[in-house]
């Protein structure tokens, strides 16, 4: 693939007409549906798998392209950005590379983070670092509790963007200032962000972040991007080892080779991918990534955004009146709005499954999550049927 995609200048929203969606799906926040683009640019690499001749092998280029086109999305370098397997491995790798485990550090998170880094720093916690987990008030994380938790001498603030509870939406400007002027770090999970907020991380201040690739970027699964600062790359330890981090190898035991002192010599590169990028990559992701981020860079997040809006108000308006509990704030911008009701999972499933209708269920509470093939006739359904 080349760094062009044909998109229609004409591009209008609901999007329709790019997927190939069976009912009504409002579940983006669990996994994004993968537009037909996106899946017939990846046919081109799996001709090129199958050896029969038809395409030729452009993955270190297709992998390139996306790189860069992730890094225009989020306002960052291109060597601000490594390739990971998953949002996970890359909050592991920024906790690992600070050299956190095992010490007393202070580390700040809150309630509405992912379930499996509430986890990861719980684990921390049983190795000796002091954890500080802020809990919700009236649907959202204080800034002002987030204030008194980082005091001086905080290690690291870690925090979702856009929380996959209810959708909470930290102000990271904000949070990344005050942390700072105390020391610390700060790291975000963007997963639930990228793709549906407009994010700029360097106007934010962010100091590392990271996300998977199949909910709004539209992509796959294990193949994620991770963002480090530029100046922040040479606070952390490499981690992990692999081919992939080598800028240069001179051998010292073949024929023909040089001689030297010792068998091989290496070289590292000083990028982000030379200090997280390890080994073999999920090929498929990127050139369905080239497709689904030209789409966003074109469409506009923040046009994307405004049009989403009044489906989440409509939701937001109509469903306490019918008996549901709110678990989001009403000023919500992000594409995630959940409520709770007692029994949720048994009450609703069959009602939701007969009407063809896909959202999130927990077993007393649901989430709701509108993306661009959505239209306010999807939503006048749920609300018919949740009734």
């Amino acid at each position: 693939m080349n760094e062009q995609v044909a998109l229609s200048p004409e591009f209008t929203l609901p999007a329709k007409n790019l997927f190939a969606i069976k009912g009504t799906y409002i579940n983006a926040a669990y996994t994004h549906p993968m537009s037909i683009g996106s899946a017939e640019s990846i046919t081109s690499y799996l001709d090129f798998r199958q050896a029969n001749g038809k395409s030729p092998d452009t993955i270190v280029e297709d992998r390139n392209t996306a790189r860069k086109l992730f890094a225009r999305l989020i306002n960052a370098e291109a060597d601000e950005i490594s390739w990971i397997p998953s949002t996970m491995v890359g909050e592991n790798l920024i906790v690992n590379g600070l050299g956190l485990p095992g010490t007393n550090a202070r580390i700040v998170t809150d309630a509405y983070h992912f379930d499996g880094s509430l986890y990861l720093y719980n684990e921390l916690a049983k190795q000796g670092a002091t954890v500080q987990i802020i809990l919700p008030k009236n649907n959202k994380i204080e800034m002002a509790d987030m204030d008194a938790a980082i005091k001086p001498g905080t290690k690291l603030v870690a925090v979702s963007m856009v929380s996959m509870i209810n959708g909470f939406q930290h102000d990271i400007k904000a949070l990344c200032a005050i942390a700072h002027s105390r020391g610390a770090l700060v790291y975000a999970d963007i997963i639930q962000a990228a793709g549906a907020v407009p994010i700029d991380v360097h106007d934010l201040g962010i100091d590392f972040c990271a996300c998977a690739t199949y909910k709004w970027l539209m992509g796959d699964f294990g193949s994620g991007f991770l963002y480090v600062r530029k100046d922040r790359l040479a606070l952390l330890k490499r981690s992990q080892f692999g081919y992939r981090q080598i800028n240069d190898m001179q051998s010292h035991v073949f024929p023909f080779d040089t001689a030297g002192n010792q068998p091989f010599e290496f070289s590292a590169g000083d990028t982000a991918r030379h200090y997280f990028e390890v080994g073999t990559l999920s090929n498929t992701a990127a050139p369905a990534l080239i497709f689904s981020l030209h789409y966003l860079l074109h469409t506009g997040v923040d046009k994307i955004q405004q049009y989403r809006q009044p489906l989440i108000d409509k939701l937001q308006q109509e469903l306490p009146r019918l008996g549901y509990q709110p678990m989001t704030p009403a000023d919500s911008t992000s594409p995630i709005v959940s409520f709770a009701i007692l029994g949720a999972e048994k009450k609703l499933q069959k009602k939701l499954s007969d009407a063809g209708i896909n959202i999130q269920l927990y077993e007393n509470r649901f989430r709701i999550s509108p993306s661009v093939y959505n239209s306010m006739d999807d939503i006048v359904k749920l609300i018919a049927v949740l009734s």
